[in-house]
Formats: structure tokens, sequence, C-alpha cells
């Protein structure tokens, strides 16, 4: 009775702040400009809408649309609310793919071909996200309520990121195909960004909570009793735990015990990476440790969704390489290009590097759109597009990452600690540029941060004559959002510091920040004087440590990897 009693208090403390949330950001709202063409208002309870519902849509960019969305919700619970937003943008993107089959039997272009198939394989993946979203929605009362949270909305913007996919995918055809899929993706784009706004605006109110007197006050209403889940904020990993992935990631070569060894001269159980990655089911969830034995192995290594917790080791970057060579202009999507793609979650990499050696387009060496990927002693080689850090959440330790344009890209949460990221000399009359970020929505969580090592230039661009220019990056998306700190940066790098896209797209909507760099690269003076260049302080820069950016940072820790949660030490 009394652990009845408790979860009834707690999901009803739940939305008690579910709805407060929404009250305060309908307040906030009053005073936004709007971001869209008047509408006729309805009157409230018109079509079953309730005054909750009217509440819930003013945080939204697209308030027709919202409304709209709520009026099939089983109730006027905010839970209710959200499951329906969730649910109609379902309806929307299946209604999206459903449509763009007839455009399949129609097409000459084989690029065109190509980016539908990217379009049925990114929204399928945008599905699933809405759909486990719609199921987390359901927990909140249960686990932690600020990690929960922070999952729906990065699953949100992971969404809002591989609809944009499907959209670029046409930037290199022919005809009027991209034309009417981005018309296709109209209101399911702005479903999904009417969700994130809901999920950002609740992440915003909860933030702003003291859990530790809300969760005495609960236990006083239940009579005692342990602190419930809701209410923790101890992310802390217990000192008893010792995962299987803290183990593979401590050992070397001599002391590791693989579940699959690859070996080119035949020492080993398989000849290639992809084989031994076959023999597994296709939703695997159990630790599988993949050592790669020294040798230069060229295939197209993919880890598909639903293939979780796969690890690949090598015996050093220096000598044991996976390379490859698709690229746009050899007939390949940006997407598609990957030398190693990964979709499965929990994915780890030591130890190996990775290429793309196709000099001249878009050429990817790792793509990654599958969540908790780590990375340590990675060398990512390329020249334009080297790596995509589609979308998710990712960690790379003491990598190496090389190439000339937009070579780190993509809209994941994506912290480079102590990293070197060196540029390398272009074709004739390009420029390069370090970073390209994504983000899409404003309310979106994505970014890029390059905390610690260096960024450089290799001995070719150095003595280029003529010679090249190097920046730390440019806005490929309205709300590109980049933060650099604590890093060193070299000469190679022009004391503008940025480049802009293209005329003056996003230079007063993205978000750019440096932050306690050194070196000659790193004078402030010259920079750039955009309306997006953040003035960085003490208290914004720790606001883009790992800690702070991941909101929680447990699958990190498991790995064993060498890790930084808040400011790198002097």
């Amino acid at each position: 009775m009394a652990d009845t009693r408790n979860k009834f208090t707690a999901a009803a403390a739940l939305a008690i702040l579910l709805l407060a949330a929404f009250m305060i950001s309908a307040a906030n709202a009053a005073g936004d400009p709007p971001t869209e063409a008047p509408k006729e208002d309805k009157k409230e309870g018109e079509k079953g809408e309730s005054g909750t519902a009217s509440t819930f849509c003013e945080s939204t960019d697209y308030k027709e649309t919202c409304h709209k969305s709520l009026e099939k919700a089983n109730g006027t619970e905010p839970k209710d609310l959200i499951k329906a937003a969730f649910d109609a943008a379902i309806t929307e993107l299946e209604s999206s793919i459903k449509n763009s089959e007839a455009y399949k039997t129609v097409q000459s272009d084989p690029m065109t071909e190509k980016a539908l198939a990217v379009c049925e394989e990114v929204l399928n993946i945008a599905i699933d996200d809405l759909r486990r979203s719609f199921e987390k929605v359901d927990q909140l009362d249960t686990g932690t309520l600020k990690n929960n949270i922070a999952d729906l909305r990065n699953w949100l913007s992971a969404t809002i990121a591989h609809k944009e996919t499907c959209i670029d995918a046409f930037d290199n055809t022919t005809g009027e195909t991209g034309a009417k899929v981005r018309d296709l993706l109209k209101t399911s784009g702005e479903l999904l960004s009417n969700g994130l706004a809901m999920i950002s605006q609740l992440q915003k109110f909860v933030s702003s909570i003291d859990f530790g007197k809300i969760a005495e006050g609960i236990k006083g209403l239940t009579g005692g009793g342990e602190k419930r889940a809701l209410f923790s904020s101890d992310e802390e990993v217990p000192d008893f735990v010792e995962s299987h992935a803290r183990r593979l990631m401590a050992a070397g070569p001599a002391t590791l015990k693989p579940d699959a060894t690859v070996a080119q001269d035949g020492s080993g159980q398989f000849k290639t990476i992809s084989e031994a990655l076959a023999t597994l089911p296709p939703k695997n969830t159990k630790p599988f440790v993949v050592f790669v034995k020294a040798g230069l192995y060229k295939e197209y290594v993919v880890v598909p969704k639903g293939m979780n917790n796969v690890s690949i080791i090598g015996e050093g970057p220096e000598k044991t390489r996976i390379t490859g060579d698709k690229c746009v202009k050899g007939g390949t999507p940006t997407f598609q290009s990957a030398t190693l793609t990964v979709t499965g979650e929990s994915f780890m990499a030591k130890d190996i590097a990775v290429e793309n050696t196709a000099p001249e387009s878009q050429a990817v060496a790792l793509r990654i759109n599958g969540d908790m990927g780590v990375f340590q002693n990675v060398h990512l080689d390329g020249f334009q597009d080297t790596l995509y850090s589609h979308s998710y959440k990712q960690f790379y330790r003491d990598c190496r990452i090389s190439g000339t344009i937009d070579f780190i890209f993509g809209d994941a949460k994506t912290i480079l600690q102590n990293c070197e990221i060196v540029v390398r000399k272009p074709l004739p009359n390009q420029a390069c540029m370090v970073t390209a970020q994504g983000r899409k929505d404003k309310k979106g969580d994505g970014v890029i941060v390059i905390q610690g090592g260096t960024i450089t230039a290799e001995k070719a661009f150095v003595e280029a004559n003529p010679p090249h220019e190097a920046f730390l990056g440019r806005p490929w998306k309205e709300f590109s959002r980049t933060i650099i700190m604590q890093a060193n940066i070299d000469a190679c790098i022009q004391p503008t510091g940025w480049s802009p896209w293209m005329g003056t797209f996003a230079l007063n909507t993205l978000y750019y920040g440096e932050w306690a760099n050194t070196g000659p690269g790193a004078d402030l003076s010259k920079r750039v004087k955009w309306k997006g260049i953040k003035k960085m302080t003490p208290e914004i820069a720790a606001g883009f440590t790992a800690q702070k950016v991941f909101v929680y940072d447990d699958w990190i820790k498991k790995t064993g990897v060498p890790y930084e949660a808040g400011m790198l030490p002097k």
C-alpha cells in the first residue's frame, strides 16, 4: 500500500511539474515575435482542444500545426499531449515515405535514385526515434527525470538531423524530385520542431528545480521511505562497476580476449572485419569485441542499427588501417560514402585508423549516427567531410582527425577531447574549414566542442605556394554551434577565425565561441564581428564541458577511456 502511495504521489508531482513548465513557457512566449504568418485564433475548447493544449503550443514555432496535432490527444494531461504530438509526427513521416515511393519508378538520374534510398533509410530511423520517444514519455516518472528528458531532446534533435539528411541527399541530383520531397517533408518538419520545442522547454524548467528539496517533501507526504529515483541527481558510476567495456579498453594486444580476431594473413578467425561482424545476430545486445591485427583493410565496414555494444580494437592507428575511396564525384551520396559506418549504439573503437582517400569531393571516412559512440586513439584521415558526426552523442579522446573542407561536420553532441586536428593541403584555389556544424533548429542540442589538443597543419599545407587559407569553421545550417576551448591553435588558422558559408547566411543565428585557447592562431583581436560570435565567460564555457553537454556521462566512464567531465587541468 505504501509503495502504491509513493508511486501515485511521485506521478502526481511529475504531472504538476510538466504542467508548470508549460504554463511558464506560455507566459515567456507571450512576448516572443511570431515565426510564421498570423493565423485565425481558435476559441479554447474548439475541436476538443483544452486550455492545457493551447499552453503547450505557446513554446512552438508552428502553432497552427501544433494545435492540429493535439486534437486527437487521448486526454488533457501533459503526457497525453506530448504523446499526441509525437504520434502526429510518426503518422506524417510514414505518409512521406509512402508518397515518395512513387518517385522511384520514374527515375533516370542514378543520384536521384540513391537519394531516395537515403531518404527511406533516414526517415525510418527518425520514426524509430519518435516511437521510443513516445514510450519514454510513459517512463518519465521512473529513473532519473533529467536523464530521461535529455534523451528525449537528443532523440528529437536526431529526428530533425535525419530529416535534413533526406533533403540534403538531393543536392547533387537533377530534376524536380528533390523539391517535391522537400514539400512532402514540410509538415513533418514542423511537427518535429514543435515536439523538440516542447521537450526543450521542459528540460529548461526541470534544470532549474532543486530536486533535493522536492524529494524531501515527497518523502514527508508518503510517510518516509527511500527517495524516488525520479528526483535523483546522482549520475556517478558506482565504484564496484567494472564493465566488460572498461576491461577491454584497458587491455593491450597481448592481454585482450576478443570475441573475434581479424587478420589478413589467416592467423585469425576472419580475414575481414565485415566477416566477423556478419556472425552477430541482427539485434545484438551483448558486448562483442573484434580485434583487428596489423594490416591495410580495403573494405567498407558497417555496424548497422540494432547491432549494439560492438568494439573494434586495432594494434595501433599506424598499424591497423581501414581504407576506402567512395565519394560524391564517383556517384555515391555523402551519407553513403563512409569507409566505416556506425548506426548501432554503444560502439567503441580504439587503436585503429580509418581513411577515405578520395581527394576531389565529399568523401567520408567515419559516419556515426549511433548513440553513445566512444573513440580513443583513433586516426580519421581524409580530405572533404572526413568525420560525419551525424547525430546523438559522441566522445573522442586522444584521436587525430585530418582533412581539408568541412572535415568535422554533422549535428551530434560531439566532444573531441585532447585530439589533434590536422589541416591538409587542399586542391588548387580551395580554402580549408575545420568544422561545419549542422544544427537546423534553434532548440536542437547538437554542438561540436573541441576541448584541448591542437589545431595544426601538415607540412604540405604550410609550404604550399600559392598558400591556402584555413578557418576554424563555417555554418552549414542556420543554427550552427561550435565551441573551441583550451586548445592550442597554430598559425595555419586565419586571424579572422571563421568563414561564411554563403553571403550572410546564418551569420546572425550561429553560435561560435572560443575560450582559453593558446598559440599563434588563438588571438581574438582580428576575429570576425558577426552577431553569432559569442563573447565567452568562464560560466558560459563551463556550460560546454562534457558533463553539461551530455547531461549524464556514465556511458563514457564505463569504458575506462581517459575523460574529463569538466575543464581540462592546466
